[in-house]
């Protein structure tokens, strides 16, 4: 892994897992000291988490973590719900495969509730719905998709932190979706998905 890649590894960690706060301001120097690296590929790391809109630099003082909105995140969530409804029809004949990674998804996200890692919580639920949208069986959707999760988590990881309730109904979401991919009806399986999006995108901005 290149110096810049590390920079952007860690600066996109930090914002993703809420280590950097949403509105927090960074320097190439202070991210060249943690990472271990000179400043210019630290800028070029920036320069790119830049055009994925994670920050928002300021010549000759550094970063600014960009807080998400709440119409930001109400196209985040429509546009997310209209590629996992997709996706959930399109997994369905696959479902034999995704079943047993869903399950296994599913046991992280209740280790993570139990012991109140949110962090931990929230790459459980990415990776849980990532198997669904992989089994559709388009690259360019499940790209795009990441690509919207990394915007979504800036926006729910903050209403899960230190909430246990949400967490716990978050994750009986999850499991009852794992049961009607597994011995439900494909309808009822689009349909739930459909809703736990709209649960979710409800919560992500309403705070």
């Amino acid at each position: 892994m290149s110096a810049s890649d590390r920079a952007y590894e860690h600066v996109k960690d930090g914002i993703l897992t809420g280590r950097l706060a949403p509105s927090s301001f960074l320097t190439e120097g202070q991210v060249a000291a943690e990472v271990g690296i000179s400043r210019t590929p630290v800028r070029e790391a920036l320069l790119r988490l830049q055009t994925e809109g994670m920050v928002e630099l300021y010549p000759k003082k550094g970063a600014l973590v960009v807080p998400a909105t709440p119409q930001e995140g109400r196209e985040v969530f429509e546009a997310r719900a209209l590629i996992e409804e997709w996706a959930a029809s399109q997994a369905w004949p696959r479902r034999a495969d995704a079943v047993p990674r869903l399950r296994a998804r599913l046991a992280d996200m209740a280790a993570a509730m139990k012991t109140g890692d949110a962090d931990a919580f929230s790459a459980a639920d990415r990776a849980f719905h990532e198997v669904i949208v992989e089994a559709a069986g388009n690259s360019v959707i499940a790209r795009q998709y990441r690509h919207l999760r990394d915007r979504q988590i800036v926006i729910v990881a903050g209403n899960l932190r230190g909430d246990a309730e949400r967490m716990t109904a978050s994750y009986a979401q999850h499991r009852d979706l794992l049961d009607l991919l597994d011995a439900g009806t494909k309808a009822a399986f689009v349909r739930a998905c459909r809703d736990h999006v709209s649960y979710v995108g409800t919560m992500a901005v309403s705070r």
